[in-house]
């Protein structure tokens, strides 16, 4: 009989909820030290003051009796769980991180924690630095390593004309500076 018939295992089957060794490489969490304190000290606010003041607000309101139409505790309960929701994200995604620390080396090539300086094709220079997907702040200019402007960026010296792929299509951007500042 053959074996796609048969229910019997032969031991090449993933292990139920064990992710492909594709997922687990993607879900590396690479953050520079000052993105995994700002994660840390998140997960500690969270954990020993806000819920702490929720958890007791909610033992007053379940003290008052009916629960079911008691704001208060429908509110606090909601809030406890999304609270906790976030918790457990930020745990899951220290534990996946890997920090790099790349400040105040002098590489001449671009890798994760670089600030670099490009030009455009007409002239226009802009200065970005590349870090984690938990530390991305357009604002203070920082994108994530995975972007198209750091995935152009990556592995480029100064003087490189590199290719950065835009919905508007491809344009060449040429790499001015690079340095490596403390990201804290």
């Amino acid at each position: 009989m053959s074996k796609a018939f048969t229910k019997e295992s032969d031991g090449d089957d993933e292990v139920e909820g064990s992710a492909p060794a594709a997922a687990s490489s993607s879900s590396t969490n690479y953050i520079t030290p000052g993105g995994y304190k700002r994660l840390h000290d998140e997960v500690t606010q969270l954990w020993k003051v806000d819920r702490p003041k929720l958890v007791e607000t909610i033992a007053w309101a379940a003290s008052n009796g009916d629960r079911s139409e008691n704001g208060d505790y429908i509110y606090g309960k909601r809030k406890l769980r999304e609270i906790d929701r976030r918790i457990r994200f930020l745990n899951q995604r220290i534990d996946a991180a890997v920090i790099v620390d790349n400040a105040g080396k002098n590489h001449e090539t671009v890798y994760f924690g670089a600030t670099v300086t490009f030009a455009d094709e007409d002239g226009n220079e802009r200065t970005v630095t590349i870090v984690g997907v938990d530390e991305i702040d357009l604002s203070r200019n920082r994108v994530s390593w995975m972007s198209p402007v750091a995935t152009a960026l990556l592995k480029g010296s100064v003087g490189d004309l590199v290719t950065l792929r835009t919905p508007r299509g491809n344009e060449e951007i040429e790499i001015l500076e690079i340095r490596y500042d403390d990201l804290g």
